[in-house]
């Protein structure tokens, strides 16, 4: 998985840095204390000077929600991966393997065009292009398998899932792909488009010569798409793109969004960020209307809220570990794995880390801990171990496992000293924090451990699949799916490639393989592929997939492929100093969301 840019608990600083001073908005506005003028930073995508204003672009001036548009906003539903609040789509109904999507009336983009098939068309064509980098940056869904879009009735049109096909989360897939012009698009793409698609969906062995040039032709469309520069915005969203600096962009409110009558802002002004201090700064000088969930030390936090600031906490589906390279000792051998974890004391380091944001995880099942109570029995649950903090238990692993402890110092079946590197990103200063505290807590129990720092987190990424580091951190439990918290232990990172309710698997150097786990665990007395299971999470209802993830549980509580810290929090904050009506604790759905669905909905009027 690529370390998502909107999670600015850990950011760095992802962009080139120009100048930090915001442009100034029009004065012409009038509503509110200052026009009318609606500021915040993108936690998606702090602006990258000379970047494209292009959403499929992984540092790409586009923002989610304001300019840049979905057919629906995810609610983040861990029971129904299907549920949605509208977008450009109105409704939306499965008619066997079809999903109907109805448009919303008077749907058009920025220059009054309206919304046709052309653009869908197109826009889920360019799915298929984009690589699992350009997924994770930009909300883009994965595993789309649309065989084509077709008109049905006025307002409506018809995605048909591929032929031989069963995508139980199709109508996420489809709600939640970016929607691009086709004028302005349209000539990135093949005339043959669809053929090349259709070529790469194919099941049968025969034909896997035919899918593997076809799976080459759309990542070529591909970087041509990533790399085109439009020379306007022309956006379906409630606000455009009107002036573009190193500093900050201004958006004006799009007279042409088919709901532009709710959308209390005239104008938007997202300001460019190198990391959490400087969005600290921003809010501590009150020049914030809304920030996104940041990590936040106690002292600051109080500072901020002296300001005006209210928060709201909602749930991040999303968790903060540790990951292990399976095939370096002594992380090959699982009671080490486990000893480091009963060794670990998680809620001090969250102490330090995410004080206001995150809480210390429990056991290590693959999910944060909404999605465990939600899939699991208390019974399932109890079953798992917690590994709680008990460094008795932790050194007679360590000893099964084949080390030694002397003067303190713990060596490796080898007789060489252990001592481990953990590795880190500058600029994300909740891991860093962390960093500091298990170290410290290791060194003192035998392990000599050292924090290093990779430059930005696009290099960790390369260094990581390079196989550069033993012990790093990691995001896993990340989205509100079963299969996707899954997908972060056992699929790409640890070589399984879903094919049907199979997955095929590779240790092959350099095939982003840098877990290395097991291939086939026994677990109840069971022997399965994780990889086979995660899998089969896609064609599963709910009652189906229970067991199967129940037994996935297993597998990572037994294995231990990561040792969770802490559970994000998803703590945002809000001043009504210059706009009312943001959304409040409780509405968790729309808290996960974006400023920009908020306002299509009425949220966030200019004081009056």
């Amino acid at each position: 998985m690529v370390r998502f840019k909107h999670f600015v608990a850990a950011s760095a600083a992802l962009a080139t840095l120009g100048s930090l001073a915001a442009c100034a908005p029009d004065s012409g506005a009038k509503n509110g204390a200052r026009g009318g003028v609606f500021t915040t930073v993108d936690a998606n995508n702090p602006i990258t000077p000379g970047a494209p204003m292009n959403p499929y672009n992984a540092n790409g001036n586009s923002f989610v929600s304001f300019n840049t548009m979905r057919l629906g906003w995810d609610k983040k539903n861990p029971l129904n991966p299907n549920d949605n609040f509208p977008g450009l789509a109105k409704s939306w109904e499965m008619k066997g393997d079809s999903l109907i999507v109805h448009l919303q009336d008077g749907a058009k983009w920025s220059d009054g065009t309206p919304v046709t098939l052309d653009d869908l068309k197109l826009s889920m064509a360019l799915g298929y292009t984009q690589s699992a980098a350009a997924v994770g940056a930009r909300g883009l869904t994965e595993g789309l398998n649309v065989s084509s879009v077709e008109p049905a009735g006025a307002g409506a049109f018809e995605f048909k899932q591929a032929p031989g096909t069963k995508n139980l989360t199709f109508t996420k897939q489809v709600l939640g792909q970016v929607i691009v012009n086709a004028k302005v698009y349209g000539h990135l793409v093949p005339a043959d488009m669809w053929d090349i698609i259709h070529a790469s969906q194919q099941v049968d062995p025969a034909k896997a010569k035919d899918v593997k040039a076809a799976a080459a032709k759309l990542t070529g469309v591909g970087k041509q798409v990533s790399a085109f520069a439009p020379q306007k915005d022309i956006s379906a969203g409630p606000f455009v793109v009107r002036k573009l600096n190193p500093g900050s962009v201004i958006l004006d409110k799009n007279k042409n969004f088919y709901a532009a009558k709710k959308v209390g802002p005239s104008q938007v002004v997202v300001r460019h960020y190198s990391g959490n201090e400087q969005i600290w700064g921003f809010m501590k000088n009150g020049e914030l209307d809304a920030a996104p969930f940041t990590a936040i030390p106690e002292n600051v936090l109080k500072q901020i809220e002296s300001k005006g600031y209210q928060r709201t906490e909602s749930v991040s589906y999303v968790q903060a570990s540790l990951a292990f390279n399976q095939s370096r000792a002594p992380y090959d051998k699982k009671e080490v794995r486990q000893g480091l974890a009963y060794l670990l004391d998680r809620a001090a380091a969250t102490k330090v880390g995410q004080p206001v944001g995150g809480q210390t995880a429990a056991a290590p099942t693959g999910m944060v801990g909404q999605m465990t109570q939600a899939w699991l029995t208390k019974d399932q649950s109890s079953a798992l171990e917690p590994y709680a903090h008990d460094t008795a238990k932790a050194e007679a692993l360590f000893k099964k496992a084949g080390l030694t402890k002397k003067g303190g110092k713990w060596y490796l079946a080898n007789g060489k000293q252990w001592k481990m590197t953990l590795q880190t990103v500058n600029g994300f200063s909740d891991w860093i924090s962390a960093s500091t505290v298990i170290a410290n807590q290791l060194s003192s129990a035998g392990i000599d451990t050292k924090p290093q720092l990779s430059a930005d987190f696009g290099k960790y990424q390369e260094d990581m699949a390079a196989e550069k580091f033993d012990v790093g951190w990691w995001l896993t439990a990340v989205g509100s799916t079963a299969r996707g918290d899954f997908q972060r232990l056992y699929g790409e990172s640890d070589g399984f490639t879903a094919n049907g309710d199979k997955a095929s698997h590779t240790d092959k150097k350099g095939s982003g393989n840098w877990m290395h786990g097991p291939v086939n665990v026994t677990v109840g007395g069971k022997r399965v592929n994780p990889g086979d299971l995660t899998a089969q999470l896609a064609g599963l209802d709910n009652e189906s997939a229970k067991p199967i993830i129940n037994q996935l549980a297993q597998v990572t509580a037994q294995e231990v492929p990561v040792i969770p810290i802490w559970d994000y929090t998803n703590v945002k904050f809000y001043n009504e100093k210059n706009f009312t009506n943001f959304p409040k604790n409780g509405q968790d759905d729309l808290l996960g969301n974006f400023p920009g669905t908020w306002m299509a909905q009425g949220y966030i009027q200019p004081k009056k």
